[in-house]
């Protein structure tokens, strides 16, 4: 099969794939612009962003303002291509974080984890591109409804499927017991909903499939259900630019089917991790007492979940023992790699 460019209104993926926005702090500006350099879509992940700032525990705002200012333009600068920010709707600050990305003029912002509903507000009078994440036609129609109350369409719609990695859009429940449809049968309703508006309003809104895709047989099978491109994420950890640490690629290399979780995540949202000392001994124990809150997400009681997030996170993209999200079939990634190609892999004949 050829693949055909991935066209999100007037920018133009000579291949159609995008890089799922991984963090925190695994895709910045270095993942972003080798993919982009590849002729996909990188995505910056605006997650705790700023970690790595030397006043992040005093003023974590402020450092994460200023990280995703750095992250853009260092992407910029190694690449002429298409680069995107993924910013998730459930975090504190989502509105000040995503207009400053406007204000850096960010080609696109992709938003899961959450109905983005404020999206089209927030990027007004701009030219950046907006993508919302959905995990069902019902959450699509939900968004789009809001959305057109601003006179606004989606720019591009991505459909993730119970595979991916991090934060799922399911019932926890409905995920153990293998409830949920497959991300063809996903990918096929919500491009029939998207259909109906293209129809209504004259206008191109792309399908984007993603959760757990490895090779290009499912590529092909996806494009062939309707959609017009993919989101992979794990896939680019193992490589040489990826932004993580050499040990938290290993621990996608090394992991076996055993070792992929279904958690409660903190944030009180199901998600897929890799198991580690630090995960277990959290769920089974408890973590030690929290003695800093980051204010990363709202409502968080951190005397009462069983480890902090951020705290995770952060550890692992170090390279120490921590929490590490991945999407399913990791068997698959078995060695360390390029951009180049994992890319070529998924799309040569």
């Amino acid at each position: 099969m050829k693949f055909n460019e991935l066209k999100i209104g007037d920018l133009t993926a000579r291949v159609p794939i995008i890089q799922g926005g991984m963090g925190v702090g695994v895709s910045l500006s270095n993942l972003a612009s080798a993919v982009a350099n590849e002729g996909g879509i990188g995505i910056i992940s605006g997650v705790q962003i700023g970690f790595r700032e030397p006043d992040f525990l005093k003023n974590p705002i402020e450092a994460n303002l200023r990280a995703i200012r750095s992250e853009i333009k260092k992407a910029r600068e190694k690449s002429k291509g298409i680069i995107g920010m993924n910013l998730m709707t459930a975090m504190n600050n989502y509105e000040l974080y995503v207009k400053e990305a406007v204000k850096e003029k960010i080609d696109l912002i992709i938003s899961g984890a959450g109905l983005p509903i404020a999206l089209p507000k927030l990027v007004k009078d701009s030219t950046t591109k907006i993508i919302p994440i959905v995990s069902s036609a019902k959450a699509c129609r939900i968004i789009i409804k809001s959305w057109l109350k601003h006179d606004r369409l989606p720019d591009a719609v991505v459909v993730e499927g119970p595979l991916a990695g991090g934060h799922l859009g399911f019932k926890f429940e409905d995920i153990i017991e293998n409830k949920i449809k497959s991300l063809k049968d996903l990918t096929v309703e919500v491009k029939e909903l998207i259909k109906t508006y293209e129809e209504k309003y004259s206008v191109k809104i792309p399908v984007i499939s993603a959760g757990g895709i490895r090779t290009k047989e499912e590529i092909e099978e996806l494009i062939e259900a309707g959609a017009d491109g993919v989101q992979l994420a794990s896939a680019f950890v193992p490589t040489v630019e990826c932004d993580a640490h050499d040990n938290f690629k290993l621990a996608y290399i090394k992991a076996s089917d055993e070792d992929e979780l279904i958690i409660k995540s903190p944030v009180g949202m199901p998600a897929r991790a890799i198991k580690t000392d630090f995960l277990t001994r959290s769920l089974n124990e408890g973590c030690d007492p929290i003695k800093k809150c980051y204010k990363c997400m709202p409502n968080c009681d951190f005397n009462n979940i069983p480890y902090c997030i951020s705290v995770g996170l952060i550890n692992a993209v170090e390279g120490n023992d921590g929490l590490i999200f991945a999407g399913a079939n990791l068997k698959t990634i078995n060695k360390f790699t390029t951009v180049k190609e994992v890319i070529s892999n998924l799309l040569d004949d």
